[in-house]
């Protein structure tokens, strides 16, 4: 799997876990110097407390287009620490 935004792949891995259509990458496929810490946090009733980042491209930056959960929950433990995209990045095999 892939993650480009702006042409740029900022993730690949063939270690992903689909949960409820959104791919979690580990986070060493991910191009550390495309994300930028957000103060956003959201709840999931069982997944847990998610935390953001945006994601910068060159010039463009895309607010909380990418997220994890830091400590999830037991249901979800499998996805702890991974990384999940939206608002625009496409997600490919």
């Amino acid at each position: 799997m892939k993650a480009i935004w702006k042409n740029e792949v900022i993730a690949e891995s063939h270690d992903t876990i689909c949960i409820e259509g959104n791919e979690y990458f580990p986070v060493d496929a991910v191009n550390k110097d495309v994300l930028v810490p957000s103060e956003t946090h959201t709840v999931c009733p069982w997944k847990g407390k998610a935390s953001y980042y945006s994601v910068r491209v060159g010039e463009e930056v895309n607010k909380d287009a990418a997220w994890y959960y830091p400590q999830a929950s037991e249901l979800a433990k499998s996805i702890e620490g991974r990384i999940a995209f939206w608002k625009g990045v496409e997600v490919v095999k």
